[in-house]
């Protein structure tokens, strides 16, 4: 079942359940996916639709720190449910292992020797982690290897 389908059955459960807070979350989820849709004039694959999971996700996170610091810990709770909403449909994050040994993978198989050669071991990782891990804290970890 991709993605997109199993936000329009959760959606489903939600109206049932009269669980609203997470109906608006899941509702949000499927205005972004079907707003790309309408935009590119075409479906979105999982892999899209993955992303566009993580992006909301990730402004998410970065609402709740400015919340933080704003002294509104009732709106930083509100995101806080709406992440942990959002990432029941992303798949499951690797582990640092499993991460480390996809970057020492990606940079034997480009051939990647210098910081030139950052957006080879990128491109070749990107879709095997898109949704899975941070791709900020990933670039991080391949600029150490590469120095």
């Amino acid at each position: 079942m991709s993605i997109i389908e199993r936000l329009k059955e959760e959606q489903k459960v939600a109206m049932r359940a009269k669980d609203k807070a997470r109906l608006g979350t899941i509702r949000l989820a499927l205005a972004a996916v079907k707003q790309l849709e309408v935009d590119g004039q075409k479906t979105l694959t999982n892999d899209e639709a993955i992303a566009v999971l993580t992006k909301m996700v990730k402004q998410r996170r970065d609402s709740i720190s400015q919340y933080e610091a704003a002294n509104r810990q009732d709106l930083a709770d509100v995101e806080a449910a709406e992440v942990v909403v959002l990432q029941e449909f992303l798949p499951q994050p690797l582990t640092e292992e499993e991460l480390a040994a996809l970057i020492e993978q990606a940079m034997t198989d480009s051939g990647a020797s210098s910081m030139q050669d950052m957006g080879k071991v990128m491109g070749l990782l990107k879709p095997q982690i898109q949704g899975r891990a941070d791709m900020g804290a990933v670039s991080g970890l391949i600029r150490a290897r590469l120095n």
